[in-house]
Formats: C-alpha cells, sequence, structure tokens
C-alpha cells in the first residue's frame, strides 16, 4: 500500500517540510522535529517495535524513540517538521529503488506511515573505520515519501554503471542500494599532512542515485569550536574594535 502525503518544502537556508494529512493518515518523525500541528492532530511517541529497535536507532544517531502523528479528525490537517541545522531537504521514496534507500545516520527527518527505518552496514570494514558516514547507515525501506536533511547545497548524481566519484566522506548524505561505498587512503606525505581534506575520501561506484552535501553538521561544528578558541572569540572582535576606536578618537 502507498503512503503518498500531500507536502511542500518551505524555506531555503533552514528548510521546513509541511504535510497535510487526510483523515486517518499518519507521519512518522524523529523526537524533536515537529514544528507545529493543528486540532485534530495526536501524537504517539514509543520504540516502535520494542527496545531492540529503539537501541538500533539510538546506534544510528537517532532517538531512542520515534514519534507518530495521526489525524484522528474529520478533515484534513496540516502540520510541520524543522531541518536541525541550515541545509536542504530531499524528497525521496524507497519503492522508486527497489524497495530501500540508504542514508547517513541522522539525516532522516520525518516520513509516511509506510516507512521503517532500519541499520544497514557497509560492505567494507574500512568504510566503517575511517567513513565519515560510519560503519553504520541507516536503511530507508516501504513506500512512502521520506523526507532527509543534509547540510548545505545539495548535488544530485546519476552514477553509470561502473563510474566512480571521490567524494570527502563527510559530503555523502544519501544513495541507492545499487551504489558501492568504499573508504580509500588520499596518498602521498605532503597531501595527508597539508592537504587539507583528510587522510581519506569516499570512493562511490554506479550505478545509481547519489545526493552529496556541501556542508557537513560535523565540519560547521568544527568550525564554530576553532573560532571560539582563538583569543576568545567575540569579545577579542569586540575588545579590538574597542582599541581601534578608543585610539581613533584619541583616548587610547
Amino acid at each position: 500500500m502507498a503512503h503518498d502525503i500531500d507536502y511542500q518544502i518551505i524555506g531555503d537556508d533552514i528548510q521546513v517540510v509541511e504535510v497535510e494529512m487526510d483523515p486517518g493518515e499518519a507521519v512518522r518523525a524523529e523526537a524533536g522535529a515537529m514544528l507545529f500541528m493543528e486540532d485534530g492532530i495526536e501524537m504517539q511517541t514509543s520504540t516502535d517495535g520494542g527496545l531492540l529497535k529503539g537501541l538500533k536507532r539510538m546506534i544510528t544517531g537517532e532517538s531512542f524513540f520515534i514519534t507518530t502523528f495521526t489525524n484522528h479528525g474529520n478533515q484534513k490537517r496540516k502540520m510541520a517538521f524543522a531541518a536541525p541545522y541550515p541545509g536542504k531537504i530531499i524528497t525521496i521514496n524507497p519503492q522508486d529503488f527497489g524497495g530501500k534507500f540508504l542514508c547517513q545516520k541522522d539525516g532522516f527527518l520525518c516520513a509516511a506511515q509506510g516507512i521503517e527505518i532500519n541499520i544497514a552496514f557497509t560492505k567494507r570494514i574500512g568504510a566503517g573505520l575511517f567513513g565519515g558516514e560510519g560503519f553504520i547507515l541507516q536503511e530507508l525501506s516501504g513506500d512512502g515519501n521520506t523526507f532527509i536533511h543534509a547540510g548545505g547545497t545539495i548535488l544530485k548524481r546519476q552514477l553509470a554503471p561502473g563510474e566512480t566519484l571521490r567524494v570527502d566522506t563527510g559530503c555523502l548524505v544519501a544513495f541507492e542500494p545499487s551504489v558501492q561505498y568504499d573508504i580509500k587512503f588520499i596518498g602521498g606525505f605532503r597531501n595527508s599532512l597539508f592537504g587539507g581534506e583528510g587522510l581519506f575520501y569516499a570512493l562511490i561506484t554506479g550505478p545509481g542515485l547519489v545526493y552529496l552535501q556541501s556542508v557537513p553538521f560535523s565540519r560547521m561544528a568544527d568550525r564554530i569550536v576553532a573560532a571560539s578558541r582563538v583569543g576568545g572569540g567575540r569579545e577579542e572582535s569586540r575588545g579590538l574594535g574597542g582599541l581601534l576606536g578608543g585610539m581613533i578618537s584619541g583616548k587610547e
């Protein structure tokens, strides 16, 4: 049974997905993703399948619980889910790709009721040890609209059979199961130490659809932490500005 829901994606840099549910229709979401919901919609939070499934979701970077929102009214109702950081929301239906689609471990935002969220292991240990997505990925399966969040700008690539692409390990967002995924050493002493791209890159091989993100959340967080460590951050800037202003006015 297909679980298509009416929706629109609102915003540019920090997007929101607004869904419109028919009576009896339901949407599943990561705990804490809700922005608003209209009257008639009821929420129920559970492990959605017991303790084991809750633990599996925690391993993939999601909440132990998942929340189901159901329209118990007698007319259409709207609700919205917000992206957790600047970026874009990708819409896919796993059924269009044989019933499954893979994404980074914290990429899931919300989905129609017919979607299951499971653990997917990469085929090679090297991908797990050094990949930006980690050894564990999320497998989204079923039939229905599914919304994945990624950072920055999204690039969509359709790889031909045997076509390869070398990607920063943190920039690989989602891909269909037919795409092969591995980790390779970047090579070269100076490249490794001074290239600024890390020691490894992801090697992906077609055929299949791939989504890439320009700004992984980990990279954004690293920049924020680095900026906060440089001379006190904002306080230093304010102090320097005050010093320069004082010199110009003759007070220093």
